[in-house]
């Protein structure tokens, strides 16, 4: 399992990976916004991805992740979705491991996920924990769908 950057041939692949998750999120697959973001980290080289059988750009696509450095040495996970097929596959792992291999220490990164009393986004918080993150009590606006959020925060020394 190989994680890549990211190109604009992994679009299409990338909206279908949002739109299995868009229960979690609120509309992703069609908003202008999210494509744009999409499209603007793939020119910069912050959109990372894990393809089928390591494919080709424009392959499946079984996993995602964004990932900004604009305010280094505060980082920050945009967004992080893995396809309903490869959950539990280690996939997450790996592309959360490849940014974290990149960003030299030392430095924070942050990821606003899941609030607790979000069912639905449970294993998101409990990913997050066991990689090291802590949660903040720092206020975030509940979700598209209603749930609250929370930061986390990894401090790399």
């Amino acid at each position: 399992m190989r994680v890549v950057n990211a190109t604009l041939d992994d679009l299409k692949g990338w909206l279908e990976l949002a739109s299995e998750v868009e229960f979690l999120f609120g509309p992703m697959g069609n908003d202008p916004k999210f494509i744009q973001a999409v499209e603007k980290n793939m020119k910069q080289g912050s959109a990372f991805c894990v393809r089928d059988n390591d494919g080709l750009p424009g392959s499946k696509l079984l996993g995602g992740l964004l990932f900004s450095s604009s305010n280094a040495p505060n980082y920050k996970i945009g967004w992080l979705s893995v396809s309903s097929q490869a959950r539990n596959k280690g996939v997450a792992t790996a592309l959360v491991g490849h940014v974290l291999r990149r960003t030299p220490a030392p430095a924070e990164v942050t990821v606003i996920t899941f609030g607790e009393d979000s069912p639905d986004g449970q294993p998101a918080r409990k990913f997050y924990e066991k990689l090291g993150f802590l949660p903040l009590d720092e206020r975030i606006p509940n979700g598209p769908e209603g749930g609250s959020r929370q930061k986390f925060k990894l401090v790399l020394s």
